[in-house]
């Protein structure tokens, strides 16, 4: 395999596939390194651990059968949704959406198995069935009931207290309570974590969370809508408050989880959460993306409570959540084309300072996704692949399906000019 590079101002420098350590935003990037020409040692591509794609869910009947383990199959859920109607179900599928991950009680599951469609539940709905591919635990039980293991009262809120004595924690009480109540048969459990995981717990608190209760992690930090979430990161990570809202956070949160989960040397899928309050459109499909980039195997969206302007039990079914219903569609098409390639490992090179990328292999091409690094200025970026690819190959942009032409290095210019925006590109050797 032929390595894929990117240079800035004259300097070569390889593309990251992805952060070697979760919390790569506060360790700085390197100035680049000096121009170097491209040896044939340097254009192997290096596999990166992952927990298998589709095979994750092989180990689970339940999943095989709802069609999780087939390579066009991406996980795009939805979080805590009422399915009531078929006309709903429609609706959140014309979006791209194929997975409710919780449903409310009144929800219809007949529904989805007459649609194709799975769910994740905290228990068993009336008139469920194959639909229900795995059970859900408690929803960022890292953050409301906090790092411990004191007794759990049953709330879920603050009032009554969560834990007792008042003043301790008692997060793994509850998802070790909650994994014993589910029922012991061959679907997965699911957990989101929060906060608690991605900027309070240290590395051994947070790896007992991600590693000892569930089968698939998911997270959930919104770093554009959530109003503490500067503060807060820059209390506990040193995170500057300027490299704060960016699109790539929400893929080193997802390295934060994936680095945890390694921790045991068992790897699960991890998902990524995208509260929709607050956010644009357009960041909308930043914060998709760099979860991608950064390893994501699914996403699912938080459709409730979209601010001021638009507050709804569903943004995504709301006449003013027009434009992010566009904006979810578009890219959860993007997921559903690029599925085959999702699916498959991703390869890294040396590190790059300026953007962050992802590379796979299928079918005979590379796809190259690539879009800003965090703290990094919009602007036009040079990206470089080998010669041999660049003059008997073909090179295009994948969304645009536009023809690039490469100069006789193998070099041509990609504009970033928000921190959200992001690049497909495909090379056919």
């Amino acid at each position: 395999m032929k390595l894929l590079t990117l240079s800035k101002a004259g300097a070569v420098v390889t593309a990251a596939a992805v952060a070697l350590a979760g919390w790569t935003w506060l360790r700085g990037h390197p100035a680049s390194p000096a121009p170097r020409s491209m040896t044939a040692a340097s254009m192997s591509m290096r596999a990166l651990p992952w927990e298998g794609g589709p095979a994750a869910y092989a180990g689970w009947p339940a999943a095989v059968g709802a069609g999780w383990t087939r390579p066009s199959f991406f996980p795009v859920g939805l979080w805590f949704a009422a399915v009531r109607r078929g006309e709903q179900v429609a609706a959140d599928r014309g979006m791209g959406i194929n997975t409710y991950v919780e449903l409310t009680g009144d929800s219809r599951p007949g529904l989805l198995r007459k649609a194709g469609m799975s769910a994740l539940t905290a228990r068993r709905l009336p008139g469920s069935g194959a639909e229900t591919v795995g059970w859900t635990l408690a929803d960022k039980a890292d953050v409301w009931a906090g790092i411990g293991d004191a007794r759990w009262t049953g709330s879920v809120g603050a009032t009554p207290p969560p834990c007792r004595p008042e003043l301790l924690a008692c997060g793994y009480t509850v998802l070790r309570t909650l994994d014993g109540r589910l029922p012991h048969d061959a679907r997965p459990r699911y957990a989101t974590f929060g906060k608690g995981v991605a900027l309070w717990a240290t590395d051994p608190q947070g790896a007992r969370f991600v590693d000892d209760y569930a089968g698939i992690a998911g997270v959930d930090v919104s770093w554009y809508g959530d109003r503490n979430i500067c503060a807060e990161a820059a209390r506990w990570r040193q995170l500057p408050s300027g490299r704060c809202r960016q699109a790539a956070n929400y893929g080193a949160t997802v390295d934060r989880v994936r680095e945890l989960d390694a921790a045991d040397g068992r790897r699960k899928p991890v998902f990524s959460v995208i509260a929709l309050a607050g956010l644009t459109p357009q960041q909308v499909g930043g914060a998709v993306m760099s979860s991608l980039i950064h390893g994501a195997r699914g996403i699912v969206y938080d459709a409730h409570a979209a601010g001021p302007a638009c507050r709804s039990e569903n943004v995504l079914r709301s006449a003013c959540g027009q434009a992010l219903r566009k904006a979810v569609s578009e890219v959860d098409g993007q997921i559903h084309r690029l599925a085959p390639v999702l699916n498959t490992q991703s390869y890294a090179y040396d590190f790059a300072p300026d953007l962050d990328t992802m590379v796979k292999a299928y079918d005979g091409s590379y796809y190259l996704f690539a879009m800003l690094a965090g703290g990094r200025s919009p602007g036009t970026y040079t990206l470089t692949v080998p010669a041999n690819l660049s003059k008997s190959g073909r090179i295009e942009d994948y969304l645009t399906n536009r023809p690039i032409a490469a100069d006789q290095e193998g070099r041509f210019t990609a504009t970033f000019d928000a921190e959200h925006v992001y690049r497909v590109y495909r090379i056919r050797p």
